[in-house]
């Protein structure tokens, strides 16, 4: 957590408010959320006087494009890249949030129109690193095709899948092979589809990854329309809650009635990560 869902719900609840503005001042509180090697002295200056673009997303990534002058239509000077990982969140406001879940302060960033962004994150496992456009292309060779973009077509599934002998579940979360999708996505869609999460990938006949592909563009596409999934620390622009939580099929089930068999909804672990299933609906 969060997925392709939440990432992509806060870019949409991003773009409109910071697109143009500029960065007056930073402040870090924590050397650790400072990726690539950067101290957070030469982050700050980097950043500072800076005008961010539009916001963009890619697979779990947030990026900020950001412009040393204001033609905005021109290749930005670098990238600023997020990773949310499991417990980053964001707040857009003239003061800091006082609420139970917003802390634990990380990155604040006031903006030239009063407002400050703060990025809150109480495990500190994600964080921002500063890329040349050169350097974000060739780590955005390593990741595989958008699941809600035209790119991922059967055909470039079907690829992709046949020579692995991983299970099916452990290449959905391979963000080599599909981009976005994670655990809780992983689970929904193969149940959706009707696929055990312990398939060799390679052994998924036309029709299963057809079924599949389907099931993962539907499921992605229904959290998002509710703002992804709330089931502990994620949540949306300003402490919102998603609510894809409510429609879980199998994800966190585990001794759950099926809602399609009446059958008993399992847990098991794979890759170090727990899946849940239906073992008689999913073959």
């Amino acid at each position: 957590m969060p997925e392709l869902p939440e990432v992509e719900t806060i870019r949409r609840d991003l773009k409109t408010s910071l697109f143009s503005r500029e960065i007056c001042r930073v402040r870090v509180y924590h050397d650790d959320l400072i990726l690539g090697g950067i101290s957070r002295r030469a982050f700050q200056m980097k950043v500072r006087g800076r005008q961010i673009g539009k916001t963009e997303r890619r697979a779990k990534f947030l990026l900020f494009p950001l412009y040393s002058e204001a033609n905005l239509n021109a290749p930005p000077e670098r990238l600023m890249r997020v990773q949310l990982r499991m417990t980053g969140q964001f707040a857009l406001q003239k003061t800091r949030p006082n609420t139970e879940d917003f802390q634990h302060p990380g990155v604040e960033f006031l903006l030239d129109d009063g407002n400050t962004l703060y990025y809150d994150d109480i495990r500190r496992l994600g964080g921002f690193d500063l890329l040349s456009l050169e350097a974000w292309c060739q780590l955005e060779t390593q990741l595989g095709p958008e699941p809600l973009s035209s790119a991922f077509s059967v055909k470039v599934f079907a690829e992709i899948l046949a020579p692995l002998r991983a299970p099916i579940k452990n290449t959905l979360l391979n963000q080599r092979r599909v981009a976005g999708v994670g655990n809780i996505y992983a689970s929904e869609a193969l149940y959706k589809a009707g696929i055990d999460p312990h398939r060799p990938a390679g052994t998924l006949d036309e029709g299963e990854i057809r079924r599949l592909r389907d099931a993962i563009r539907f499921i992605l596409s229904a959290a998002l329309n509710k703002s992804g999934t709330t089931i502990r620390n994620y949540r949306a622009l300003n402490g919102h809650s998603g609510s894809f939580q409510n429609d879980l099929q199998v994800y966190g089930r585990a001794g759950g009635m099926c809602r399609r068999c009446s059958g008993t909804v399992e847990q098991t672990t794979q890759a170090g990560r727990s899946s849940f299933f239906c073992p008689n609906c999913q073959h």
